[in-house]
């Protein structure tokens, strides 16, 4: 299978079940929405080491937010529900209450719950309000700068993490190219995030390692470009560039809906030669996701 003369290969993405939560981050200002999601959403590349999985899903203008603010919708997301709530308190308390003129907003209509709002209302010490926001549950905590908002409850549900494809291209630069192609037409896809730097994984990783038993992930030596010629590669002979995009999602659909638009823009990039997938023989998750069934 090719798309614009880039082969497809006939493999799948390996992804799995995560929790995940959608928060509306609003401000007085666009840039201000922005600097506060993206505190919110730092150190949460991949939970092999980072405490979550996080980034900003998508902008939200003012007349559609509940403030008439303009905001950013961001996910946060971890594989247990307790591990998600302290994610919750953390971020939204120490990078969004502390973010000039932000308030959080819940995004996600769900039976499953956290108080994440009602438990930082305590922060008020006593000065705490309850107010009523179209229609929400909302705490009003004084701090210097005025009043910052947070709906009392924020709901999660069950989602999926690890949705990939890899970009293999002539060079270094032309994989760059092909992967910020890749992740601006995923950002138009609402529902899902590309947690790592720039939505880019330059790393790659497999399940457990070669060489150490304490390592839980290891270079993908097979997927090394500097190791072509000393292991058994995955790499073509032509290709130089080697990018993987990691996609978290609300459900499968969403991720599929991301990864086919980010395969369709990558090989609209010349010297993109192939798009592949990272999966570890089912060992990682339940989600297998094949590149020719997203076409």
């Amino acid at each position: 299978m090719e798309i614009n003369g880039v082969e497809i290969k006939d493999t799948y993405a390996e992804g799995f079940g995560i929790k995940v939560t959608r928060i509306l981050v609003t401000a007085l200002t666009q840039e201000l929405a922005k600097i506060a999601a993206t505190e919110a959403t730092g150190y949460a590349t991949s939970v092999i080491g980072c405490p979550a999985e996080a980034g900003i899903d998508c902008f939200v203008p003012a007349e559609n937010t509940p403030d008439g603010r303009p905001g950013y919708v961001i996910m946060i997301c971890h594989a247990a529900k307790k591990a998600l709530d302290l994610e919750l308190m953390e971020r939204i308390g120490m990078c969004i209450l502390t973010a000039p003129t932000a308030a959080a907003f819940n995004c996600l209509e769900s039976e499953d719950v956290l108080k994440t709002g009602f438990k930082l209302s305590y922060f008020g010490d006593g000065f705490q309000k309850e107010l009523e926001i179209d229609g929400r549950k909302v705490y009003s905590i004084p701090i210097m700068s005025g009043d910052f908002l947070v709906e009392s409850e924020f709901g999660y549900k069950d989602g999926v993490a690890g949705g990939n494809f890899f970009i293999l291209a002539k060079d270094q630069i032309t994989g760059v190219k092909a992967a910020q192609m890749a992740v601006a037409a995923i950002s138009k896809v609402e529902g899902v995030i590309t947690p790592f730097p720039g939505g880019m994984v330059a790393s790659g990783s497999k399940v457990g390692s070669n060489a150490y038993a304490f390592l839980p992930a290891s270079t993908n030596e097979k997927m090394c470009v500097t190791l072509k010629d000393e292991v058994d590669s995955d790499i073509r002979e032509d290709a130089d560039g080697v990018f993987e995009i990691v996609i978290d999602g609300l459900d499968e659909e969403s991720v599929k809906a991301a990864m086919r638009a980010g395969i369709v823009a990558a090989c609209s990039v010349d010297g993109v030669l192939e798009i592949s997938a990272g999966n570890f023989d089912g060992k990682l998750g339940a989600y297998l996701m094949n590149l020719h069934d997203l076409f």
